[in-house]
């Protein structure tokens, strides 16, 4: 029994430390002080990273779209927060924003992890934030990335380890200066959890059973399947649609759950002050 009893302290002992870890780059206090106002640039489409759809402009209009209709949601996710003084979103074309604010992209592959990390012109950066009057911005990319997963069939029977081409989203929240104060997939948490926004492909298991065929072939899915996958609504507790869109609800709702600021903290210690220039990127 006193095991057990041990066991269940050090389990909780662990979860509460996870629940308390800081996800920004910077002391939670200096976070507080710096960043009143909050920029969010409008949701952007990186049409140059790894994504091998068949109908690419046709992907990327639906993109637009969706992203259009969702990233209000992000905005009001972030506003419930509490966590800034003012969330606020500049209306801008997101194609022309991310030609004139990206530098250019890295493939990264961190804890196990695959997704494409940004780099911003930071004189653009100033420029831009300048002008809309914020402390820091937002700026939330879809990209493509191919990446290994495992899919398995709708009995469970069957599964397939293959190289699949997602979408997926990442964020990063940066100064004036283009230094990153947090990002997502954020790498100072616990638990690393991140998923894609959509996998693009599927295994076809049941050609491969009518067939009577070992190898199961991997397809791309159609348009119309892709944009049924956006446009799936949340259920609610009495399974009824909601308004709110599964798909980019659950990325911002996991975005927002490691962006937790207390506006209610003494004014900023000198002694934990950290130059952002040191730190961890």
């Amino acid at each position: 029994m006193k095991a057990i009893k041990s066991i269940f302290a050090l389990v909780l002992l662990f979860l509460v430390a996870g629940c308390a870890q800081n996800h920004f780059n910077l002391p939670k206090d200096e976070m507080v002080q710096r960043v009143r106002v909050l920029g969010v640039a409008p949701l952007m489409i990186d049409e140059n990273s790894d994504i091998r759809f068949p109908q690419k402009d046709e992907l990327f209009t639906l993109l637009a779209n969706y992203n259009r209709i969702n990233e209000r949601q992000l905005v009001r996710l972030l506003k419930n927060s509490e966590s800034f003084y003012a969330v606020v979103m500049p209306d801008d074309d997101p194609k022309a924003l991310l030609g004139e604010l990206m530098l250019y992209r890295e493939q990264r592959d961190d804890a196990k992890v695959q997704y494409n990390k940004y780099f911003w012109n930071e004189r653009a950066l100033r420029e831009y934030m300048d002008k809309n009057s914020v402390d820091a911005l937002m700026l939330v990319v879809v990209s493509g990335i191919t990446r290994p997963d495992k899919l398995y069939s709708g009995t469970l029977l069957n599964s397939l380890e293959n190289n699949y081409n997602f979408l997926i989203m990442t964020a990063q929240i940066v100064d004036k200066n283009g230094a990153v104060l947090w990002e997502y997939p954020n790498f100072r948490r616990s638990f690393l959890k991140y998923e894609p926004l959509l996998n693009l492909q599927y295994a076809d298991f049941e050609a491969a059973k009518a067939n009577m065929d070992d190898t199961v072939q991997v397809k791309f899915k159609s348009l119309d399947g892709v944009r049924r996958a956006l446009e799936k609504r949340r259920l609610s507790f009495f399974r009824q649609e909601t308004p709110d869109y599964d798909v980019y609800m659950s990325q911002f709702e996991d975005m927002v759950s490691l962006i937790n600021l207390d506006r209610t903290v003494s004014p900023l210690s000198t002694r934990d002050t950290v130059p952002i220039e040191d730190a961890p990127q």
